[in-house]
């Protein structure tokens, strides 16, 4: 990232909610001098620290390098919405890699929402998590035949879900603005900044050696190791797993061009009066739409009404986009025409071109985990126990996600304007209800 990019994103951190509401967090000093390691992973994020969290408490010696701080990038500045499974469906999942490894997939990915949960309250971490569910409600009849077919299949997998009619989606939501919905009780949603502050505490008591302000700047093969460099520091060790998702820069290299960075934004009230927020998702849910260009919302701290969605590359864009979600939020419930909205912010998911997230192998010993599609909270933590159980020699098909070489999408260059045309052909066919 350049220095212009990396100030900008310093300004979306300062109007997050989540930065305004994140605990206190201890110091990680920069790194300084040469350190070696069994393992070195690049990104504190949630598969970076997920990693670097299982690999010290399974003994191995890990040390963590964050360009800037734990949960800086997406990872501390999502919806907090924990939602499971794949973008693709059970059925196409096993067709598409088999019954054994399909079925691995399938239960790892329904399974990681329960995954995160769990490891929240083993570790102790004060991130407001809340296991209500995660709603996707419905807002055409063509998605109502998408959603079914897709409860059908979970169901068949004996997911803890249910559908919606018009009436309960509105008395969950606040809202009638929805044909439906399908509740998938093994989602809920938490602050993503605590959470990412949380797993990296977790990791630092395990033994994880945690730098910030530490960017990884380049590496090379040595003694049948690797040696990384940064600009106070090297690191040697016999394997390195990248982890920096949709905020990959030039030490990434080709893994890097595997994922395409796509801006997610976010806008939030202040506190809303009592009787307001009580209509409200009343039960706590989150939801995420069927829209392509979907909405994601929910209630945050202290009672914040949060929107979210599809932002864009240029500041102006963005901006656009912030005044968008807000009249979106005001067209969902009306009730919040009068609110004050005091903060606005966004963050780089990184989006596959298969929609499935990626485990990479670069060679013995560089590997990477990237492309949660927006997914990130569950799958990133899952993902990031999967990686870890690679470094330490797990064989690759024993592993409950397949592993791909890195293979750098072509035309890499015309990315954003590919992404324009598919954001303009998206939005026409939201509003055209298909």
């Amino acid at each position: 990232m350049t220095e212009a990019v990396i100030a900008n994103e310093q300004g979306f951190i300062s109007r997050s909610l989540w930065n305004a509401t994140a605990n206190p967090s201890q110091d990680y000093p920069a790194l300084v001098g040469e350190q070696e390691c069994d393992v070195a992973v690049i990104g504190g994020g949630f598969a970076g620290l997920s990693a670097a969290l299982h690999l010290a408490e399974a003994g191995v010696s890990v040390c963590l390098l964050e360009a800037e701080t734990p949960g800086w990038g997406a990872s501390g500045r999502n919806g907090g919405q924990v939602v499971p499974g794949l973008k693709e469906d059970p059925d196409e999942i096993e067709r598409r890699f088999g019954s054994e490894l399909g079925g691995r997939m399938v239960r790892l990915s329904g399974n990681a929402g329960y995954f995160v949960f769990d490891l929240i309250e083993r570790l102790g971490i004060d991130c407001g998590a809340s296991r209500a569910g995660w709603i996707q409600p419905i807002h055409s009849e063509a998605a109502r035949t998408t959603v079914r077919k897709r409860f059908d299949q979970w169901q068949r997998r004996d997911a803890a879900m249910r559908m919606l009619d018009r009436e309960e989606t509105a008395a969950l939501l606040g809202t009638d603005a929805y044909l439906g919905g399908m509740l998938d009780q093994r989602g809920g949603n938490l602050h993503p900044l605590n959470y990412a502050l949380g797993l990296a505490e977790a990791a630092a008591r395990a033994g994880a050696r945690i730098h910030g302000h530490s960017r990884a700047e380049r590496w090379e093969h040595e003694g049948g190791g690797v040696r990384i460099h940064t600009a106070k520091g090297q690191v040697r060790a016999g394997k390195v797993l990248v982890c920096t998702n949709g905020y990959a820069d030039g030490f990434s290299g080709a893994i890097g061009r595997t994922v395409v960075p796509i801006r997610s934004i976010q806008v939030a009230t202040e506190p809303l009066p009592a009787e307001i927020a009580a209509s409200i998702f009343p039960q706590g849910h989150s939801a995420s739409d069927t829209r392509r260009l979907l909405h994601y919302f929910r209630k945050g701290p202290g009672d914040c009404f949060v929107m979210g969605g599809r932002g864009d590359y240029s500041q102006g864009g963005t901006e656009h986009q912030f005044e968008v979600l807000r009249k979106a939020s005001v067209r969902l419930y009306p009730r919040l025409a009068e609110a004050r909205w005091v903060h606005h912010w966004g963050g780089y998911v990184a989006m596959t071109v298969s929609h499935y997230p990626q485990l990479l192998r670069m060679d013995d010993n560089v590997w990477a985990a990237c492309g949660f599609n927006g997914r990130g909270v569950a799958m990133a933590t899952a993902l990031g126990k999967v990686i870890a159980d690679a470094a330490r020699g797990v064989p690759e098909a024993e592993l409950d996600f397949p592993v791909t070489q890195v293979k750098p999408i072509p035309f890499y260059f015309m990315r954003r304007y590919a992404v324009a045309a598919a954001v303009a052909w998206a939005r026409l066919r939201d509003g055209l209800g298909r």
